[in-house]
């Protein structure tokens, strides 16, 4: 692009020929013939040339004004008036060059390449630091995708604050890695995170453990036991697979959330924390509000500061970065001597589809360094699971002859509840569901007894 030179002079015949010499160099001009006016066109300048005397506002003047509202453009100043003092003088209010009247074209032209050279050398200084300052590793989590530095930028901004985060991605993309990243540089970092799998728990131990319960609260509690969020006081929560809180311990979280107090089961004794909530959550919870099985209130509180984390396949610059990190930090304890990975290799990796994500990448990369019998890792010696990509279903498969959809609903919830051996959590993983999606649609069919 051609670079635009501003030429602030008073005096008519010198601006034009200025201009005609700057022109047929190959730059474009604005020209000014005051320092005001000059002013309203420095912010689409490459470099001023500028006398030092003006009338109204001098030179100098313009000078500093021009470092407020543009402190990277290049200024030179002219003058027929010139001395040690005022170069020095000129030089210290921040012009780049300064050039006496008369002057040969030739030399003027000197000094405005001269100029524009450092200028250019400048920002390729800058733009190399800040490749350089860029977090390409951020707590053990590998991005070189405009998506991860968004991520890493935003972990950068909450972490020092006490707002709820709401982590939400395919299994297998980092969530938890994230959340202690969140935790580990914020001002609670010297205090406990503590992390609860919600579908892990079983409903009916969900209340107690969140919670906590008092001495013959129920059959078995022999003794009283802080819960999980009074473990946590002073530090984070994370709450793993959000999704999967039944309505009911729903509500006592809202709570949590508002008023920073609960109650132990079997108590009536209110307890007041100060724990922060990180929350993460493999399912569409705009689709759970729509079937009425996560409470829109709660989704809000834990929405503060959403994180989209992207799947690998969206994201497959980061594919080599992490395949060599994973190298690096396995080859050890694999026993073997495997240093790199070659092009053929790396180019399998970045082909695939990685529905496991980056956790099934790790799980490529060790099972690979078993059973490599080389110094390197070649694509052959990369197996990967023949996991069918997602597709769109062609119309014979649209649906089975004489059914509706909602009959074939039913029958695939049936047959999911037959697979998992009558475990709800189980058949609801196979439906891709939360298993509050799935008691919502069992209680629609009358099967949730």
């Amino acid at each position: 692009m051609k670079k635009r030179i501003l030429v602030v002079e008073d005096e008519e015949k010198l601006r034009r020929v200025l201009e005609l010499q700057l022109v047929s160099a190959g730059f474009d001009v604005d020209k000014a013939a005051t320092a005001e006016e000059g002013l309203k066109l420095v912010d689409r300048a490459d470099l001023v040339l500028s006398d030092l005397r003006l009338p109204n506002m001098d030179g100098l003047q313009l000078l500093a004004l021009i470092r407020r509202q543009n402190a990277q453009v290049p200024v030179i100043m002219m003058t027929a008036f010139g001395s040690i003092e005022t170069a020095v003088e000129s030089m210290k209010a921040g012009a780049t060059d300064f050039v006496l009247k008369p002057f040969s074209l030739d030399h003027l032209m000197q000094v405005v390449h001269k100029a524009l050279e450092v200028r250019a050398l400048r920002e390729e200084n800058r733009a190399l630091k800040e490749e350089l300052g860029r977090r390409y590793e951020f707590d053990n989590i590998i991005g070189r995708s405009q998506p991860m530095q968004e991520i890493f930028a935003t972990i950068e901004r909450v972490a020092p604050t006490r707002a709820t985060v709401l982590l939400a991605g395919e299994s297998g993309v980092g969530k938890d890695l994230i959340a202690r990243a969140i935790h580990f540089r914020s001002p609670r970092k010297d205090h406990p995170l503590v992390k609860i799998n919600c579908s892990a728990l079983p409903e009916n131990l969900m209340e107690s453990e969140l919670f906590g319960y008092e001495k013959g609260a129920f059959t078995g509690a022999q003794t009283s036991k802080p819960g999980k969020f009074e473990q946590a006081d002073t530090g984070t929560v994370f709450l793993d697979e959000i999704g999967d809180v039944p309505p009911a311990i729903q509500v006592k979280l809202l709570r949590i959330l508002q008023e920073r107090e609960f109650e132990r089961l079997g108590s009536n004794v209110t307890r007041h924390i100060d724990v922060r909530v990180i929350a993460a959550t493999n399912q569409d919870l705009r689709a759970a509000l729509e079937q009425h099985t996560f409470r829109e209130d709660l989704y809000y509180r834990l929405n503060v500061v959403p994180l989209n984390i992207p799947p690998l396949r969206d994201r497959k610059v980061d594919i080599p970065f992490l395949a060599g990190h994973f190298l690096k930090k396995l080859a050890p304890d694999a026993g073997c001597q495997v240093e790199s990975i070659t092009e053929a290799g790396m180019e399998k990796l970045v082909a695939y589809h990685w529905p496991g994500n980056v956790r099934e990448l790790e799980n490529v990369i060790e099972r690979s360094l078993v059973m490599c019998t080389g110094s390197v890792l070649d694509a052959r010696d990369i197996h990967l699971e023949n996991a069918p990509r997602p597709r769109a279903q062609s119309e014979s498969n649209f649906l089975p002859e004489g059914l509706t959809l909602d009959q074939y609903e039913q029958e695939l919830i049936r047959e999911a509840l037959r697979r998992a051996d009558g475990n709800k959590s189980h058949a609801a993983r196979l439906l891709g569901l939360t298993r509050n999606a799935l008691r919502y649609r069992l209680t629609q069919m009358g099967l949730e007894a």
